[in-house]
């Protein structure tokens, strides 16, 4: 029998103490759900789609919804062994008790993470080795929507798309198919057919052609529909998305967070977030004001979240009734090309010292492949304005690896940067510098469901030399850090991007031999590479294919053959 590990209890009520805005409620008749976030505490209550998740099932009557994170490092080595209970964070239950076990998966590379919480409770990993016993697993979120088929072998369900209509749906069938008796496949089968945006992977069979591609993906069950068609709720201001539990030692700690938009207008092709939650939705002024109202009742600052903060018609105005209220605005990211005097000014007045551009790629014939609809005088006349402004710290995110990349674009980065720096003491007559400039470097990773879907995953080595070359450009230039992934990661998250359920076979040995990537891909007789450095031709079933976004194939090859007109073409 597994102890009770009184350590992790403990530290679990110490959280709760310092939370505010948590749901507790009895322990007794309700349908139980354990929301579980596949890496830490930290992580997890700083992401607020996994807050709205949480707000969604305990605002259903006869549900009840609890938390459960990764156990922190120090605290892993007990359930590892067998030997202590993974359990939630309110009522301290043992997640395999629960009837739903539910991720919010946001990040591929977290994958790994979701086997371990399962051998932690117990539950067999494989959906088809779970008898009724246990919880129905299910799985949302942006990762899973772009393509949920390397870990559809360990879900019963996916809830694909935004979850403000769906889970409330999926709720009220769940509660009837109870209440009724259905066994669990019965229950699942009228869930693929009633609720648009469920994804039984169970009830889909996937055939292969003999050089490994997807031939054809069919239900096995009559009245099935072929594709899960998503959805985009059409109106973001019926309802609030903003943040639910306001939580110590979290990566947001100091600011409420408020969403103010989804989807974004530019398109640009790298951008899954573009394709997924499109069209573009800002909610109103008077919406967000109250909210930041709201948030203004536990913390003195208010971040902004969106996928297009900066495109928001009434930004500065938001800015200005944090200002009138007594907060600050906290703004992730900014598009070069909406930068002005007025909004730096807000920048400013709301205490904000670091502000993130994105150029994207050192050179305009990139960030034109990219359609990232910004040039090299945008980001110049922006470093210009926060520097005039006493905005002393700049961070900004290129990416390297891309399609038909040459060694002059890595040193159009080099370029780009000195003129940053060079424009900034020209601005000032020599008065001020930037205190810090931040490179962040990050490699592209083809996404689904957007133009450059198709391409290839350049070869981390040559990545690695890339980011050896800008880190050498700036190394005695103590005001200027470059930060970058580690390639092999951008490898593994590729493969979990791009992969087919065939994936899901190395991740079970990656957990086997607990997270030994290395290892596990020589061990199993499945060729990552043939997903990560494959060019995939236009004609080809993709394995997210069974995913229907509402943007046709033909209008993304259209985009992808744009970028690629002088190069290569699938």
């Amino acid at each position: 029998m597994k102890k009770v590990n009184w350590k992790l209890r403990k530290k679990y009520n110490a959280l709760l103490e310092q939370e505010r805005g948590f749901v507790k409620k009895d322990w007794g008749t309700d349908n139980t759900v354990c929301l579980a976030y596949p890496n830490y505490y930290r992580t997890g209550m700083s992401n607020l789609g996994f807050q709205t998740v949480y707000k969604i099932f305990n605002e259903q009557p006869s549900f009840l919804c609890e938390r459960v994170f990764l156990p922190a490092a120090g605290d892993e080595a007990e359930f590892v062994t067998g030997r202590a209970e993974l359990v939630s964070i309110e009522n301290q239950k043992n997640i395999s008790t629960f009837d739903i076990l539910a991720f919010s998966l946001s990040f591929e590379n977290d994958y790994p993470n979701i086997l371990t919480m399962l051998e932690m409770a117990g539950i067999p990993l494989p959906a088809s080795g779970r008898s009724e016993d246990y919880p129905l697993i299910v799985g949302g979120g942006i990762a899973a929507t772009m393509n949920p088929e390397p870990i559809s072998g360990f879900f019963d369900l996916f809830i694909l798309g935004e979850a403000e209509e769906s889970l409330p749906v999926f709720a009220r069938i769940f509660e009837e198919a109870r209440l009724s008796g259905l066994n669990r496949r019965d229950m699942l089968i009228n869930m693929q057919k009633t609720l648009p945006q469920a994804y039984v992977p169970g009830l889909y069979e996937i055939k292969y052609s003999a050089d490994r591609r997807i031939k054809a993906i069919e239900p096995t069950v009559p009245g099935l529909p072929q594709r899960i068609k998503i959805s985009p709720i059409k109106d973001i201001n019926s309802f609030g998305t903003e943040e639910v539990i306001s939580a110590p030692r979290t990566e947001m700690a100091d600011m409420c967070l408020v969403e103010v938009n989804r989807g974004c207008a530019r398109s640009c092709r790298f951008c899954a977030a573009s394709f997924i939650y499109r069209p573009v939705r800002f909610r109103s002024y008077e919406n967000i004001a109250a909210a930041i109202d709201r948030g203004l009742t536990r913390k003195k600052k208010i971040g902004l979240v969106g996928t297009a903060v900066s495109d928001h018609p009434e930004l500065a105005g938001i800015c200005q009734y944090i200002l009138a209220k007594g907060g600050r605005a906290g703004i992730g990211s900014l598009r070069a090309d909406q930068i002005n005097e007025p909004i730096v000014r807000l920048l400013k007045a709301n205490g904000i010292e670091t502000v993130a551009l994105a150029p994207e790629a050192g050179s305009q014939r990139l960030r034109d492949l990219l359609r990232k609809g910004v040039n090299e005088e945008d980001v110049l006349r922006s470093a210009e304005l926060l520097i005039q402004n006493e905005i002393m710290n700049l961070r900004l995110y290129f990416m390297i690896g891309l399609p038909s990349e040459q060694e002059e674009d890595i040193d159009a980065i080099i370029e780009l940067v000195k003129k940053i720096q060079h424009q900034a003491l020209q601005s000032t007559g020599g008065k001020r510098i930037f205190r810090s400039i931040t490179l962040s470097i990050n490699q592209f990773i083809p996404k689904p469901s957007t133009p450059l879907q198709w391409c290839a995953l350049s070869d981390i080595n040559s990545v690695g030399k890339k980011i050896k070359k800008l880190a050498g450009a700036f190394g005695s230039d103590k005001q200027i850090k470059v930060i970058s992934d580690v390639p092999k990661w951008n490898y593994v998250q590729a493969l979990l991007s791009l992969g087919d359920r065939q994936v899901g076979e190395i991740l079970t040995a990656v957990h086997r031999l607990h997270g030994n990537w290395a290892q596990a891909l020589k061990e199993v007789n499945v060729n990552a590479d043939f997903y990560v450095y494959r060019q995939k031709k236009y004609d080809e079933i993709l394995p997210w294919d069974i995913v229907d976004l509402g943007v046709s194939k033909r209008a993304l090859i259209s985009e992808c053959r744009k970028a690629l007109a002088n190069t290569a073409e699938p």
